[in-house]
């Protein structure tokens, strides 16, 4: 079998930054164990699939899969196809409609050079912080103020230096609930900064997280007070995501660039 495969930074405007995600045009689903092995070859935080979706609801079918597995919603490669979607395989409408498995609809609007994603939110609870928590963080036990849980946890800390300062335990963050940590804060320049870590996905720190900021921006707009906000994430590579709550969903924007085209062989 031989499938065409591209490689699209995703959440930046130049490449070696943002989060490189591939994608996988399929004429067809092939097997789930099949997708899987791609995924863990390309050995990146995500690689899409999708295929024409007949059902009538959609434009699209898509499916994300890290190394460690399939995940239910993802930000950057959802973006990454759209970019590729509209610039060079000849999708020309300015909505771009996905069904996906578990996140329901996704819709994703083209807007000049940035493509914004509407995604649904997580519900967050307050929970008390883990016994050991900033140890394993690597950040000062003061500095926690709030910590959440929904598909992820979410730990809010008082200052972006102890963000940017982090050193986390990838071995213990394993142990903790959720499938990844969001270790976030009010930003100087920026709204917010977060980083994000998946080792349960195999992924220790994930460059730019669309799907964190579906537990974020509900979080910091209201903490806020404002519905529009700007979000970092302070990753090496790093990424920026202009982000707004309408309705109860989450709308995050960026920009994409294509890094590679290939073809690959199973």
């Amino acid at each position: 079998m031989i499938l065409p495969i591209y490689q699209v930074d995703a959440f930046s405007a130049k490449r070696f930054a943002g989060n490189p995600a591939a994608i996988v045009p399929l004429t067809a689903w092939i097997s789930d164990e099949v997708l899987l092995q791609i995924a863990q070859e390309n050995n990146l935080a995500e690689t899409a699939y999708f295929v024409a979706d007949a059902s009538g609801t959609a434009d699209f079918h898509l499916r994300w899969f890290t190394p460690g597995g399939e995940i239910d919603l993802c930000g950057h490669a959802t973006l990454a196809t759209a970019y590729l979607l509209r610039n060079y395989l000849g999708f020309t409408k300015d909505e771009i409609v996905f069904s996906t498995q578990q996140a329901g609809v996704l819709r994703v609007y083209a807007k000049g050079d940035l493509f914004e994603l509407d995604f649904p939110p997580f519900e967050l609870n307050a929970i008390p912080a883990p016994e050991g928590l900033a140890a394993i963080l690597g950040v000062s036990e003061s500095s926690i103020e709030n910590v959440y849980l929904g598909r992820d946890m979410v730990v809010v800390v008082h200052d972006e230096s102890e963000v940017y300062a982090a050193s986390p335990h990838m071995d213990k963050l394993m142990n903790l609930s959720g499938t990844g940590l969001l270790l976030t804060a009010a930003g100087k320049d920026f709204d917010v900064v977060s980083r994000c870590f998946y080792p349960k996905m195999r992924v220790n720190e994930d460059p730019v997280t669309g799907s964190a900021h579906s537990h974020l921006v509900p979080l910091w707009t209201k903490q806020l007070g404002k519905d529009t906000i700007v979000c970092h994430q302070a990753s090496e590579r790093g990424g920026t995501l202009y982000c707004r709550m309408v309705q109860g969903r989450v709308l995050m924007a960026g920009a994409a660039v294509l890094y590679m085209h290939g073809t690959i062989y199973v």
